[in-house]
């Protein structure tokens, strides 16, 4: 996963936070729906980047 990658999954998930918040301050419950499904959303591409590098790593000690 490179670094470009992980700032932008970071970013996603902070802005899906922050309308999460947004959403619950101004009891707008869209807008809180819509931010934690974002913020979800990024926490998942973290988990398929972070299972992939995983797997590389396996690959990279079986054949070093």
């Amino acid at each position: 996963m490179s670094m470009a990658d992980k700032a932008r999954n970071k970013a996603e998930e902070l802005k899906g936070q922050a309308k999460e918040r947004y959403g619950a301050a101004t009891d707008n419950e869209q807008m809180r729906a819509e931010g934690a499904a974002e913020a979800g959303k990024a926490r998942t591409k973290q988990a398929g980047e972070h299972v992939k590098d995983a797997g590389r790593n396996a690959k990279d000690a079986l054949n070093g």
